[in-house]
């Protein structure tokens, strides 16, 4: 059993390793919606080629204290027990190993082996890498996976040429791409857009940021 254990541990290891130099081609929720679909839209963008405030607005939407914790914002999961809701409490580097490693979905053996692997992936990659890669992956509509599909999909440019207001839509978007658009928001991704754009700011000023911008 232990030589099972230690054979599995050190497989997720090499998983991880492999990761801070190979860009994940796909994974099982995107391979399941292009089964589904027919096809999805992604191609990998490296993050020099993404507008900066996209990055930020990612991690002012998503996960403000990004650059602060070890992959657990243990705040966040404090506030959401007391609060009876998981909503908020997960990390962009748990939607990493969640979007690269595991599959979607709300077991318990799922969150139980994204606990296990995300201090390791917080331990080799970098954040900078990590927010690349949550970029890539993530889905932002049926069947667009990815932040240079998504500036494309929304509005006809390329990830560099997102204005800040443009970023702020997509990472409103982020916790349900299919029931909101960047290109047509609702009055409450507008707010939401409002909201990011003062995080986005906030974090540059403040220093929470630093640890993903070059």
């Amino acid at each position: 059993m232990l030589r099972l254990t230690s054979a599995a541990f050190l497989l997720v290891v090499l998983f991880v390793v492999l990761g801070t130099v190979i860009n994940p081609p796909t994974n099982v929720y995107m391979f399941s919606e292009a089964q589904r679909l027919g096809g999805v839209k992604h191609q990998w963008v490296a993050m020099e080629n993404v507008a900066p405030v996209m990055a930020r607005a990612a991690v002012a939407a998503e996960d403000a204290n990004f650059c602060e914790h070890w992959g657990f914002d243990m705040a966040a999961i404090r506030l959401a027990i007391a609060q009876g809701s998981a909503r908020g409490a997960s990390t962009i580097s748990q939607q990493t190993v969640k979007n690269v490693y595991l599959w979607q979905g709300r077991s318990w053996v799922r969150k139980a082996m994204e606990a296990l692997i995300t201090p390791i992936l917080e331990a080799i990659w970098t954040k900078r890498r990590i927010l690349e890669v949550y970029l890539n992956v993530a889905e932002f509509d049926e069947g667009v996976f990815g932040i240079d599909a998504a500036s494309r999909h929304y509005f006809g440019v390329a990830p560099d040429g997102l204005s800040d207001t443009q970023a702020a839509r997509l990472a409103a978007i982020l916790p349900a791409p299919k029931d909101r658009s960047a290109s047509d928001p609702s009055g409450f991704v507008r707010k939401r857009t409002s909201q990011i754009l003062s995080g986005a700011a906030t974090i540059r000023a403040d220093g929470r940021s630093a640890c993903f911008e070059s």
